[in-house]
């Protein structure tokens, strides 16, 4: 298993940053050496959560060693992540998950992950991607009559794709209601929530220059977050 390299750091891609921005929203970064104190003057004033990619989840914190492929674990992310679903889901504040963020959102609800997918799973699909960010590769089908699909405005689009693990086993609660043709699930949502909680495993922020579904993500998160 391999840990993060290097001296510490926290950051995100830009492009969550421009995509919140131009959805109406305020980006904060929330590095994960915030110490207890900062987190508890923090957490009252989030309107809205915004759980992006990554690294891979420890997989201790589902029960399971690691595969050799597992990299770029931080603990301490996971913890802040697993520390703000927990604030989000007590106090109804709307959350986002992308990629790594669909996994922490489901192991933080007491799922579980595939570790690999191409060691794991026979599929077809390069779920990781050789091509641009910004260009999607696969397809993914939508249940009808589901919050996601509604926020989405499609039951069937094209996706980008960078993950080497998956969902496994759902966390409690947790609807799985996008897929991709292999089976692996690329969307699900908290149906019986006050607000809104929803997961993709795909990457809407490369993607929201030329596709308005990427769009309404994060238009639905900061509208969300505005109520």
């Amino acid at each position: 298993m391999s840990l993060r390299d290097g001296p510490e750091r926290a950051f995100v891609n830009a492009s969550y940053l421009k995509a919140v921005q131009q959805a109406g929203g305020i980006p904060v970064l929330l590095p994960p050496q915030l110490d207890p104190s900062t987190r508890r003057v923090l957490w009252p004033r989030l309107q809205g959560i915004l759980l992006t990619g990554g690294g891979d989840v420890d997989p201790e914190r589902f029960g399971e060693a690691p595969h050799p492929t597992t990299y770029e674990v931080w603990p301490a992310r996971d913890k802040l992540e697993v520390e703000l679903v927990e604030h989000a889901l007590d106090r109804a504040v709307p959350m986002l998950a992308i990629c790594r963020g669909i996994q922490i959102l489901n192991v933080a609800l007491g799922g579980t992950l595939c570790q690999d997918i191409p060691s794991e799973i026979d599929s077809g699909i390069a779920h990781s991607q050789k091509e641009p960010r910004d260009r999607p590769t696969h397809e993914v089908t939508v249940t009808g009559e589901t919050r996601l699909a509604a926020i989405l405005g499609a039951l069937d689009l094209r996706v980008n794709s960078f993950h080497h693990q998956s969902i496994r086993r759902l966390g409690q609660g947790l609807r799985d209601v996008g897929w991709a043709p292999d089976g692996i699930v690329e969307g699900v949502e908290l149906p019986d929530g006050p607000t809104l909680v929803v997961g993709v495993q795909w990457h809407p922020e490369d993607l929201v220059d030329h596709d308005p579904a990427a769009r309404r993500l994060f238009q639905a998160l900061v509208q969300a977050a505005r109520q």
